[in-house]
């Protein structure tokens, strides 16, 4: 995806796809930093191969990625010398990609402009809804093609802490895995480093916040995020109200993802 061209890929993918005919699909490009658009674009063509990237409209409502996907899928197949050794027309399309990067949103979108039928694979906001390999999905009638959805696929070890950082802000990892009080540390480190204050304006600050306590606090206290724990006195338990900022960290983390703290490209 958008906010991670370069951290959001698996070398051993890479390398296992070596010189088969393959495509980079980068989408919530909406979501991402318009600033820093070579950065995306270097993910695909600093590596010499095709690549696509989710179009957006004036209003903002995307441009199916399927217009482009197709034929130059096709294309790359048809100049292939090795892939005319079959007698069948069809094409099959592996969607590969570590969790959470809308492999199954992009097959359902294939499927609804070519076919113009409903979703075939289910789809969520949290790593881990394709469990395994599915059959194969027909998306387009002419060509012919079918996708096969896969579950998404991390290296077996991270380059860094910061690369495992950016995937868990995407949703590549369980936020509990990570700690959403650690992942929001992380999330408002960058947004300082890359001047992005959108969250300033976004919860009423009055600037920007070095650290991570003040603002859960305040996020805390003006969106109710409180619970109830029981506190052992001398005369026994009492019931007590404490700010939740846990509640406040993921509430953060929503924001981001869901682009209400302005475009950001981790990457």
């Amino acid at each position: 995806r958008s906010h991670i061209p370069l951290s959001g890929r698996n070398p051993a993918l890479q390398e296992a796809l070596g010189i088969r005919p393959h495509v980079l699909v980068l989408n919530k490009m909406d979501l991402a930093d318009p600033r820093r658009q070579l950065v995306s674009a270097g993910a695909g063509q600093g590596a010499g191969q095709p690549w696509c990237r989710r179009q957006v409209t004036t209003s903002d409502s995307p441009v199916p990625v399927p217009l482009q996907v197709v034929p130059m899928v096709a294309r790359l197949v048809a100049t292939g010398p090795r892939y005319h050794r079959a007698e069948s027309s069809e094409h099959n399309i592996l969607v590969i990609g570590v969790p959470n990067v809308g492999k199954s949103s992009l097959i359902n979108s294939l499927r609804r402009l070519h076919l113009k039928k409903g979703k075939a694979t289910a789809v969520g906001g949290e790593p881990g809804i394709t469990k395994a390999v599915l059959s194969r999905i027909q998306v387009c009638e002419k060509p012919l093609m079918y996708l096969v959805d896969t579950p998404g696929v991390l290296p077996p070890r991270l380059a860094d802490v910061e690369t495992g950082m950016k995937l868990a802000l995407c949703g590549a990892i369980h936020d509990h895995l990570v700690g959403e009080d650690v992942m929001a540390d992380y999330l408002l480190y960058t947004l300082n480093k890359q001047q992005q204050f959108e969250y300033v304006q976004r919860y009423g600050l009055g600037q920007p916040c070095d650290h991570i306590e003040p603002l859960l606090k305040h996020v805390s206290l003006t969106q109710g995020r409180t619970q109830k724990v029981k506190v052992l006195t001398g005369t026994g338990n009492v019931n007590m109200m404490m700010l939740n900022y846990p509640a406040a960290a993921y509430e953060f983390l929503r924001d981001f993802r869901a682009g209400r703290l302005g475009r950001v490209t981790l990457d």
